[in-house]
């Protein structure tokens, strides 16, 4: 299986959006400040994951959703997760 998955900084918040294979240990490299992109906005929640079984899907997914339209529709979408 492959995951997008949105994180939100609790530091400035904004989203991140990737894609992984292995969720769980993708998750803690972002929490032990190992990825270059989340490391200064740490700490950060893991907010929602969708999984796809191919890897294609999953990388198209990831591009629109870093799209504007994309966050966009995040936005609206995570409305209630904005707010804790």
């Amino acid at each position: 299986m492959y995951y997008v998955y949105i994180l939100l900084s609790k530091k400035d918040g904004n989203f991140y959006v990737g894609f992984t294979n292995d969720l769980k240990r993708r998750i803690d490299e972002h929490k032990k400040g190992k990825v270059a992109s989340t490391k200064n906005r740490l700490p950060i929640k893991l907010l929602c994951y969708e999984a796809y079984l191919f890897k294609s899907e999953a990388m198209r997914r990831e591009k629109y959703l870093k799209s504007s339209d994309g966050k966009k529709d995040l936005k609206k979408r995570l409305i209630e997760s904005l707010k804790i």
